[in-house]
């Protein structure tokens, strides 16, 4: 998980990075120089140095989400202790099997999202615009990547906080107690099969709003 979490880390820094430079960059095509009576056409207009990173930060998330949904399933196998589907009766209830399920799913689509629209291009105005970045493409998949990593993070909070509540009376560090007690405002313990997508929807809200305690 380090070496995952930690080249993702990587990644984010370096799309930073890139961001920085290009937002604060000259985009114009041509460049005018009117202190220097010069006219410049460098091609400026061009979003490869964008759509390039941006390509790779989907990848980067669509391996953050991959990542969780491994640690999900880990938690409803029904090793280390816990109960399978993480429910007390699992013979009856599938309890929180169909979360798994669910981020498969998503991890699955992000797989096919995490596809680089960068290698694409298709030139147009009579071949004059000859090779194009789709940093738009890109950008527009970015976000679904997103959002769907973002759900994946949110089930394993959810299941998470199931498991740790199957481990009382031990208790975790006091930082993950503290978190567990907020979200347990918010997502209840699940004791028998319910209709899971509300409490998703609730634990993603979490993840949106949530200021995480600050170790003393």
């Amino acid at each position: 998980m380090p070496q995952v979490h930690g080249s993702v880390k990587d990644t984010l820094r370096y799309v930073h990075s890139v961001m920085d430079i290009e937002v604060n960059s000259v985009t114009d095509n041509p460049t005018v120089c009117p202190d220097d009576d010069l006219v410049v056409s460098a091609g400026n207009f061009h979003g490869e140095p964008i759509a390039l990173p941006i390509d790779f930060l989907s990848i980067a998330m669509s391996e953050l989400a991959n990542i969780s949904e491994r640690r999900i399933y880990r938690l409803v196998s029904g090793s280390r202790g816990l109960p399978s589907f993480l429910v007390a009766n699992p013979g009856v209830n599938s309890g929180f099997m169909i979360t798994q399920y669910t981020a498969a799913s998503v991890v699955s689509l992000n797989k096919s999202l995490a596809m680089p629209s960068s290698v694409d291009s298709i030139p147009s105005c009579q071949d004059q615009e000859d090779h194009v970045s789709m940093g738009a493409n890109a950008a527009i998949k970015l976000y679904k990547v997103i959002l769907n990593t973002e759900r994946v993070l949110a089930i394993e909070l959810f299941n998470a906080a199931q498991a740790l509540d199957f481990r009382l009376p031990l208790k975790s560090s006091p930082v993950i107690c503290e978190l567990h007690e907020q979200f347990r405002r918010q997502v209840p313990f699940i004791l028998n099969d319910d209709l899971m997508y509300p409490y998703i929807d609730r634990a993603i809200e979490f993840l949106r709003t949530h200021q995480p305690p600050i170790p003393s």
